[in-house]
């Protein structure tokens, strides 16, 4: 006997395996002063957990695979602009407290802290995700880590407070920024050596590479500028300037090439820039020294991390609108788009 079946069933079986192979797209934020880590519903706009995870927390990474989220965490104090060297030098380190947490999606638990050097702040994984590359502010270095076995493979003088570490999208470079010399090192994945330092703008932040490899575009803090980089040659190419009221910290590119994105700290905007024409296209308010920044997975939003404002701005990229402000922990610093596979997702 042949059956039939009902219309009706055939569409609600049609989007419910629609909606399986569809993952929730998640974003995790690292709050600085709270010492947790949030993850947000990006489809909602919901906050769906916080998780304790350390001292410290700032730069953060999801694994290839979806299923773990890395934290720096560290043991130095934080010390705003305000506080001179010599008052900063008298608050109390506890080196115990530095490493890498390791944050299982699935349990929404930190199952191990691994070595991340002294004072780790940013870090970048290798593309197959089997070793961490973290810069130790305090240390001028870069340490490599083995994830699987949890130990460290080398430590690379880099330049002085290095902050922003990158992995080119083929895997061949690290970029790291030293705020102090106003330069980026380049350190060879694979032999990893370090190359003769770039000099960029004054207090590089952040890098971010073109999708091919083929340019990396560096934050300048202190002179409102994104350095563009030859990576081919390891040359500096232009410099982009931005409006004096603008501190360049965060960037990200689009999935196109065609635009960057460049939070600006303390100035409380973010600015778009066109690539074609090398400009910055327009500049929105979004919060209190945005400074973390992605974009999702379909392009259609831009979300700021804001530290004093304790919130995460989610901006509509073709209206240039902030559509909402998510609650977060204290003093939110590092955020990053993932997903959740329906085995795995806590409701």
């Amino acid at each position: 006997m042949r059956y039939i079946l009902p219309i009706s069933a055939f569409l609600a079986f049609s989007l419910t395996v629609g909606r399986a192979q569809t993952p929730a797209q998640r974003l995790y934020v690292t709050n600085e002063d709270s010492g947790d880590l949030t993850i947000i519903d990006a489809g909602s706009a919901t906050v769906l957990a916080t998780i304790p995870v350390g001292q410290r927390p700032r730069g953060l990474k999801v694994s290839p695979d979806g299923q773990t989220v890395y934290v720096a965490l560290s043991g130095s104090p934080k010390c705003p602009p305000s506080m001179s060297d010599e008052e900063c030098e008298k608050l109390t380190v506890d080196k115990t407290k530095d490493g890498i947490a390791v944050v299982s999606i699935a349990e929404r638990r930190v199952v191990k802290v691994l070595p991340g050097g002294s004072d780790p702040e940013q870090f970048d994984l290798s593309r197959d995700g089997q070793r961490l590359f973290i810069a130790n502010e305090d240390v001028h270095t870069l340490t490599v880590l083995d994830v699987g076995s949890g130990q460290i493979v080398k430590t690379i003088p880099v330049s002085r407070e290095p902050e922003g570490v990158t992995v080119s999208p083929d895997g061949q470079w690290v970029y790291v920024t030293g705020e102090t010399d106003h330069a980026v090192t380049v350190v060879d994945t694979k032999t990893l050596t370090p190359k003769a330092p770039i000099p960029v703008g004054v207090r590089p932040r952040n890098v971010v590479f073109s999708s091919d490899s083929r340019f990396a575009y560096v934050t300048g803090e202190f002179d409102h500028s994104v350095t563009v980089i030859d990576v081919t040659t390891q040359k500096v190419l232009r410099r982009l300037t931005l409006p004096d009221s603008a501190l360049p910290m965060g960037i990200v590119i689009s999935a196109d090439d065609k635009t960057l994105y460049v939070s600006n700290g303390r100035g409380k905007t973010i600015s778009e820039i066109d690539l074609a024409t090398n400009k910055v296209r327009r500049s929105l308010e979004v919060g209190r020294r945005p400074w973390g920044l992605t974009i999702s997975a379909d392009g259609k939003y831009l979300y700021s991390a804001n530290g004093p404002s304790n919130d995460v701005s989610v901006i509509d990229r073709t209206t240039w609108q902030v559509t909402s402000r998510i609650p977060t922990g204290k003093s939110p610093w590092g955020v990053v788009m993932g997903t959740a596979n329906a085995a795995t997702a806590k409701q």
